[in-house]
């Protein structure tokens, strides 16, 4: 497709709230239409929360339905494997699976059909010609390709804005920093540990990265870029423009920031959001904290209805000053509503580590993650490993049993532990909602 104007890749990101509304709704009642009857979960949950979707009426309507989690995703996925009782199309109309970076268990699979890939392909562009890839832009992508859901999309996108694209993948830094000076890349995406890694490596090898051509450095798959100390150190090292993508495996994408830096967009002609309190579940106004929940308004082959992202944003549905009427969430992602913890771009949970430590009866099975300045990096701030308490059982030696459990949870959670093994009833006991990741 053509682009609307020189700086807007579609028409629908300039229009008013009005039309934008009126469009999610009618979007909403086709959306939740099909997915009551396709989807086996929810043609389940409509069904007992009394949802008929030809009632629904206003927007407001859809906080009848329940919220969707994570753990009803996993459940789904026990309850008819390999693909679970979200899909809403047959798997063999399917063409291409993704896979989580998470660690709560398995790796959760996502479907997609050659819908949601054009769809998600669209979005991606159209985000990427905010931030000012254009044709003449060599773009190195520094995401992960292997199972994972990041350096594809970004790759495809790229292509359908015409860039050049390297699809360098993570790792091998040294070559990274040489194909930026050699080949003029423009633009590179990645994590923003991994940028700063690269940045790093680079004044190692006597390399500027100010003095190369990038001119934008996206990043995205953990915190960090809406942290202004994290941004500055980031785009005086790479004397660069830093922009802010957000995502996750089950929402292709969900906000990305333009050149102009004033928040991720939210795609809402996409996904419908909620901003509500964590703890009442109520609407919060534009410009108070709140969970962000979200719902497809088109994806096809897993579709989600009220999912709660645990992710804590503000909203801001005024119309930016450069024409963009979609909400943005100045900030980006401020916190988790969760325990959750992203180490090196992996999603960790603590009910992970509890399956396996619950799982060596060496353990008991007490146990907690501690968080101190111990474990992040000197110049990022970024979490680089997390510290695990645990009490042995037994009277087996604990630097063996240490070791042994830190390679076990290297191997299975993909994040480095530091394992201290205390004498049995060290660690407090509790009866309701034990804390698990404390911070020192």
């Amino acid at each position: 497709m053509m682009p609307f104007s020189d700086t807007i890749w579609d028409e629908c990101e300039t229009w008013p709230r009005e039309r934008l509304e009126a469009f999610q709704l009618t979007a909403l009642r086709t959306q939740l239409a099909r997915v009551g009857q396709n989807s086996d979960y929810y043609r389940e949950v409509f069904k007992q929360a009394g949802f008929d979707p030809a009632e629904l009426k206003t927007l407001d309507d859809i906080r009848r339905l329940p919220f969707t989690y994570k753990t009803d995703y996993v459940k789904g996925l026990e309850a008819k494997p390999p693909f679970g009782s979200f899909a809403a199309v047959d798997p063999v109309d399917a063409v291409r699976v993704h896979f989580s970076s998470g660690t709560t268990g398995k790796p959760t699979p996502v479907l997609w059909t050659n819908a949601d890939i054009e769809r998600w392909a669209h979005l991606y562009a159209r985000y990427l010609y905010a931030q000012g890839v254009r044709k003449n832009d060599v773009f190195q992508c520094m995401f992960n390709y292997a199972w994972f859901v990041g350096g594809l999309g970004f790759t495809l996108a790229a292509q359908k804005v015409g860039a050049i694209v390297i699809p360098s993948s993570s790792g091998d830094t040294e070559r990274q920093v040489e194909t930026i000076f050699e080949y003029g890349t423009t633009y590179v995406v990645g994590t923003p540990s991994f940028m700063a890694h690269i940045a790093e490596t680079a004044q190692k090898m006597g390399r500027d990265l100010a003095k190369s051509k990038v001119k934008t450095v996206a990043v995205g798959g953990e915190p960090g870029a809406g942290v202004p100390g994290t941004r500055e150190r980031i785009e005086r090292l790479w004397g660069a423009k830093m922009v802010d993508c957000y995502g996750a495996l089950e929402f292709q994408p969900i906000a990305f920031e333009t050149t102009a830096q004033n928040g991720p967009t939210l795609a809402e002609d996409f996904v419908y959001a909620e901003v509500l309190h964590p703890d009442t579940h109520e609407p919060v106004s534009d410009g108070e904290r709140g969970v962000l929940i979200l719902t497809h308004l088109d994806k096809q082959a897993c579709p989600l209805v009220r999912w709660w992202t645990g992710d804590v944003v503000v909203k801001d549905s005024r119309p930016a000053a450069d024409g963009r009427t979609h909400a943005r969430l100045p900030g980006g992602v401020l916190g988790r509503a969760d325990d959750m913890l992203i180490i090196r771009g992996v999603n960790l949970f603590p009910s992970a580590v509890e399956n396996i430590v619950r799982a060596m009866p060496q353990f008991t099975n007490e146990y907690v993650l501690v968080i101190d300045d111990s474990l992040k990096d000197s110049n990022t701030g970024f979490l680089t490993g997390v510290k695990l308490r645990v009490e042995l059982a037994d009277g087996s030696d604990s630097e063996t049993q240490a070791q042994q459990l830190a390679a076990v949870l290297r191997d299975r959670l993909q994040v480095r532990f530091h394992v201290e093994v205390l004498t049995p009833g060290t660690l407090p006991r509790t009866v309701h909602k034990a804390k698990r990741v404390i911070y020192e």
